[in-house]
């Protein structure tokens, strides 16, 4: 079944005109072709902002309606302990397309110390620089305690191009670097943290209202989409900052030269208010009753005790069983540097969960921590391998997701990385997953390029042109199509939908991408009720 499907997706790029030039420099834009740019281009030439009804129309031409649709969308905040917080996404009732509504449910994640943030986005080598940092030698910390930790992890990421997220440990060391942040030249304040980006995100669409629990300062409050409502309750007088430090592609600093644009976030969650985040929710979940939820922060468990971790992970998954069964539970992950930690995560949150997001350096740290495929390898070596990332997610779903004789409801995993993204499903379990795919793809390129539609002089395609489905069996081999890229196979009862990225050349922005691409690939996806 695997060759002939294989084989099936060779004869269809073989059925391309050879006298074309399909990857010429504009093989992908015609409009009478590309599956990545059918929409309407009046907006280019337009220095104007699309309004929402636009986008919506954009949207529906490339995808078609989408497969999710939540009117209203409730978001929380949960702390695991003190600084550190778990994140849990309420997402509102709605009518899912051809599917009946799921019933109510409530979510009582433990805590009572909550917080959201504001991003300060600027120049990594130029703060670092006018703090008076100058790059050494390169070393990660899995907590920064001092400035030279800083730097040295710094540019230990920038020579990998590859993004990092690290608590900084000294309260005072990190107010002083983040005064000097929030008043540099060229920084940027924007809507921080998984919770209110992905909400964000869903409240780009005017069918959709979001209401976020949790601390809210007025900074982060008047950045706030109008149509995220934060309730009374959620309201504090001060914002929390976490620090986002970006670089640009071939950026220089001493030895140190980034193979791709990214970014280094670093924080101390600066608040203590207290709150009682299940009044919060109880109270707004008999108003909103919600189709989705998606958990997010686990990571932030990161430096603390073994026993805290695992008491936090157990009221997890507790909490989680409360929940109905037929609604669906994303988790969305973050980067880690726990081995321990994160191989509990995968053997107890796993299986409660419906979907994971994540990418590239999750997903070889989590086949690293869990005893995985490939879990020998230190690093990626550039690009991932299609092969070896296909061989994961299915170890993924496999060995943890739903088979005959396991208890488990993850059938979802969605991968991204810079240049291409995978979306892996067990079979008969979601629908529409090649428009939800190539909608994440479409949203990384334009967020970055800050831009309505794909500029064709702003991208470029980097993806494996031809690649091997796996290496830990005999794969097929695939050839992509430019004028139908996304790519289909299919393994022992598992779908993979396979597309690459228009990357932007020179990103404005690269924080929230993973959130958008997360949220724009739910936002189309079609969940089949369980039997």
């Amino acid at each position: 079944m695997e060759e002939e499907e294989g084989q099936a997706a060779v004869t269809q790029n073989d059925r391309t005109p050879a006298e074309e030039d399909l990857w010429g420099p504009s093989c992908y834009y015609d409009k009478s072709k590309s599956f990545f740019d059918n929409i309407s281009s009046e907006f280019k030439s337009s220095s104007r902002r699309a309004t929402r009804a636009e986008e919506r129309k954009l949207n529906t031409e490339t995808f078609g309606e989408p497969g999710s649709h939540f009117p209203s969308v409730l978001i929380a905040s949960f702390p695991v302990q003190g600084q550190r917080h778990l994140r849990c996404f309420l997402f509102a009732r709605g009518s899912l397309r051809n599917l009946p509504a799921p019933t109510p449910f409530t979510c009582p994640l433990p805590g009572s110390r909550v917080n959201a943030c504001v991003d300060v986005v600027l120049s990594g080598v130029k703060l670092l620089q006018a703090l008076g940092l100058s790059p050494r030698s390169g070393r990660d910390h899995a907590v920064l305690h001092s400035r030279r930790d800083l730097e040295e992890a710094f540019v230990h990421f920038l020579g990998q191009g590859a993004a990092a997220e690290r608590f900084f440990s000294d309260k005072e060391t990190f107010h002083d670097i983040a005064h000097v942040a929030s008043e540099f030249s060229g920084a940027q304040h924007y809507v921080g943290g998984n919770a209110a980006l992905i909400g964000q995100k869903f409240a780009a669409n005017s069918d959709l209202k979001v209401l976020l629990c949790g601390p809210v300062g007025p900074k982060l409050h008047e950045l706030l989409d109008d149509n995220v409502f934060v309730p009374p309750e959620s309201l504090q007088e001060v914002d929390e900052f976490h620090l986002i430090l970006e670089y640009q592609a071939g950026e220089e600093w001493g030895q140190f030269k980034a193979p791709h644009a990214n970014r280094f976030i670093f924080s101390h969650d600066l608040s203590n208010g207290a709150m009682n985040m299940l009044e919060v929710f109880v109270s707004s979940l008999e108003e909103f009753q919600p189709d989705l939820v998606v958990l997010s922060g686990l990571h932030m468990m990161e430096g603390q005790s073994k026993e805290l971790q695992k008491k936090r992970l157990l009221e997890v998954v507790t909490s989680i069983a409360d929940i109905p069964t037929g609604v669906p539970v994303h988790l969305e992950l973050a980067s880690m540097t726990n081995r321990e930690l994160m191989s509990s995560i995968v053997q107890q949150v796993f299986p409660a969960v419906t979907s994971l997001g994540l990418n590239e350096q999750e997903l070889l740290f989590l086949s690293q921590s869990a005893s995985g495929p490939h879990a020998s390898l230190s690093s990626w070596n550039g690009v991932p391998d299609v092969g070896m990332v296909s061989d994961i997610l299915f170890w993924i779903l496999k060995e943890h997701g739903r088979s005959k004789g396991r208890a488990s409801d993850l059938t979802r995993v969605h991968f991204h990385t810079l240049v291409y993204h995978i979306l892996a499903t067990v079979d008969g379990h979601w629908a529409n997953q090649l428009a939800a795919v190539a909608a994440g793809a479409r949203v990384a390129g334009t967020q970055a390029c800050a831009t309505e539609t794909i500029d064709a002089s702003r991208v470029s395609l980097r993806a494996p042109r031809e690649f091997m489905t796996s290496h830990s069996e005999a794969g097929s081999r695939i050839v992509l199509n430019p004028i139908e890229p996304v790519v289909e196979w299919h393994r022992e009862g598992i779908s993979f939908y396979f597309t690459p990225v228009l990357v932007c050349k020179d990103p404005v922005r690269t924080v929230g991408l993973g959130d958008a691409i997360s949220a724009e690939g739910l936002f189309y996806s079609e969940v089949h009720p369980q039997s």
